[in-house]
């Protein structure tokens, strides 16, 4: 029945889905909000069920989980973690290079780093229990802002308002907000806390969020459904779609590089460890060239493995997008006897068991380009 009435709803123009407007001075009632979240509020895994006191710890994971990252990519490694590290004890405990490989594929891998760091933090400052207050949230490892929000709202119904992209593009929407992000920020914050009710705050939070996933999306909203629509600017204007303004998105420059693929005749291939510090720190790759502008394919070579080996250039190149900066890899791939050792602080890992290991993206991307035309 909801995909026949989004189905109706898409195929209304705006200004036949939703009358006008009674008054441009209406003001949006959060227990309109809060009514509508009761009836409609999503099923998530991390989220605690009607009558259930939330999980601190829970919380947070998630939330840091979500930070740059779909809900539906999220779910299984939420599931993953808690399965194998259920409270923030058991986190501690974890060594951090099991948590990078639980965590690869995830992306933005600071994140990773920041989680155990945090979860000691909560250990040996707090005794394993999450503050409550904003600001000792902040001046945890990885929490900024919206975080520390998101945690003392959720977890302990502190008022707070947490803005993450959804509740942006609902603010921007309701008040019409013409400044472009990232500048109007500030601005959508402070309008997003004037909407605060007396009471609830953790569920106001939550509502927001699923308004923002669900019925003020992107593109298409569902108008009609909203809890807002007689008080949205945007859609008595007729043009919800084009909020939140955004600047233009400056691409970062192209950066080029090189990467050795090792495989011994053992089916086993050369992995090591990337510095702890800078992007991707701590995660495994197979060894390669430093990434620049100004990259000298002519010159790879030197930076190959000190080994025995005669290396042939695959054709092609592994391409991917970080935040800041396109890459292109050329990749180089080796044969080498069963007996050839590992040079110093790399080492050798059997094929069958790669999707152990914290490989990056980009890494899993480079090993499948070589062994598919090895």
């Amino acid at each position: 029945m909801a995909g026949v009435t989004r189905a109706i709803v898409a195929g209304m123009s705006v200004a036949a889905r939703v009358p006008r407007r009674k008054k441009v001075a209406d003001v949006p009632n959060p227990a309109d909000l809060l009514a509508w979240y009761d009836r409609h509020r999503r099923v998530l895994p991390w989220r605690a069920r009607r009558g259930e006191k939330p999980d601190p710890y829970r919380v947070w994971l998630s939330e840091i989980m979500l930070q740059q990252t779909t809900t539906k990519t999220a779910a299984p490694y939420y599931a993953h973690f808690v399965a194998r590290w259920p409270t923030v004890e058991a986190l501690v405990q974890a060594n951090l290079h099991d948590i990078l490989r639980a965590w690869a594929g995830l992306g933005y891998y600071a994140r990773a780093r920041n989680l155990h760091a945090c979860a000691h933090a909560v250990v040996e400052q707090y005794e394993g229990k999450f503050p409550a207050d904003l600001a000792a949230l902040r001046a945890l490892p990885g929490i900024g802002d919206y975080t520390a929000a998101a945690v003392a709202a959720i977890a302990f119904d502190v008022p707070a308002v947490p803005v993450d992209g959804n509740v942006e593009r609902v603010v921007a929407r309701l008040f019409a907000v013409e400044d472009e992000l990232p500048f109007a920020k500030p601005k959508i914050k402070q309008l997003a806390a004037s909407l605060l009710p007396a009471s609830r705050a953790g569920d106001f939070a939550q509502a927001l969020m699923d308004l923002g996933a669900t019925l003020c999306s992107p593109k298409r909203p569902a108008c009609a459904l909203c809890p807002w629509n007689e008080c949205c600017v945007a859609l008595e204007r007729g043009d919800p779609e084009t909020f939140p303004r955004k600047a233009s998105k400056r691409e970062g420059r192209l950066r080029y590089g090189a990467a050795f693929v090792a495989l011994r005749a053992d089916a086993r291939v050369l992995l090591r460890q990337r510095p702890e510090k800078g992007l991707l720190g701590a995660m495994t790759e197979v060894p390669g060239t430093a990434w620049a502008h100004d990259f000298e394919l002519t010159s790879a070579l030197k930076s190959a493995p000190r080994l025995k080996a005669k290396w042939r250039r695959l054709p092609g190149v592994v391409t991917h997008v970080f935040t800041h900066f396109p890459l292109e890899l050329t990749v180089f791939v080796a044969e080498v006897p069963r007996a050839t050792p590992a040079p110093k602080r790399a080492r050798w890992v059997r094929l069958a068991d790669l999707r152990g290991e914290a490989l990056p993206s980009v890494m899993r991307k480079v090993l499948t380009h070589a062994l598919e035309r090895d």
